[in-house]
């Protein structure tokens, strides 16, 4: 069996603004990295490490690296991990969108699974690719345990694959800013422990 905890970064500017986020390389503003000092604590008291995974984003590698500290471990960086793409509406606050995109914006918050984002990513594609790279990480982490660390939109995305929930449930999940969600994966078949834990916060 592989443990995966599953973090959400934490907090940046961004967020508090409720901006899309997506490729922008948004860092972690001061509660953010409060957050993620947090968040090592609590790992580094419950759990043995063995390996720590990165979505590319600044706001993911340094939570990522806060809880890499704490057992002098490396933060390996992986592509597979990276944010939902939010093409044109990236940087832009959902109000400012919704003045361009009103049709699309609609369906991003109503029905998710039929959204198209101009120049963006779909939460199918996004899926296949984010399950394929747990796939891989597991198959290097037998009998171990792993910290993977996402976003909002990528771990909602994990969970619903790996508990084979359709899309259209994508809000239906919340994932808070350095959110612990506790998953065991043996054979391929995943049992979800815990979700959206923020009590060390």
């Amino acid at each position: 069996m592989t443990l995966i905890i599953l973090v959400r970064h934490g907090q940046t500017e961004w967020n508090r603004d409720q901006r899309f986020r997506g490729l922008a390389d948004v860092p972690l503003d001061q509660i953010g990295m409060a957050q993620a000092e947090k968040t090592a604590e609590r790992i580094a008291k419950q759990w043995k490490l063995h390996a720590i995974y990165s979505s590319p984003r600044s706001r993911a590698k340094m939570t990522a690296e806060t809880i890499a500290r704490r057992f002098d471990l490396p933060v390996q960086v992986y592509p597979g991990l990276e944010d939902f793409n939010f093409g044109d509406w990236q940087g832009l606050t959902q109000e400012e969108a919704l003045q361009r995109w009103p049709e699309q914006i609609d369906n991003w918050f109503k029905h998710p699974q039929r959204a198209r984002i101009p120049h963006g990513d779909t939460l199918k594609s996004v899926r296949r690719r984010l399950l394929a790279t747990i796939e891989e990480l597991v198959g290097k982490h037998p009998d171990q345990t792993i910290t993977v660390v996402g976003h909002t939109a990528t771990n909602r995305l994990i969970l619903m694959g790996m508990l084979g929930l359709e899309n259209q449930l994508f809000w239906h999940l919340g994932q808070d800013t350095c959110a612990i969600n506790l998953i065991q994966a043996h054979d391929l078949e995943y049992t979800l422990i815990s979700m959206n834990d923020t009590c060390h916060l």
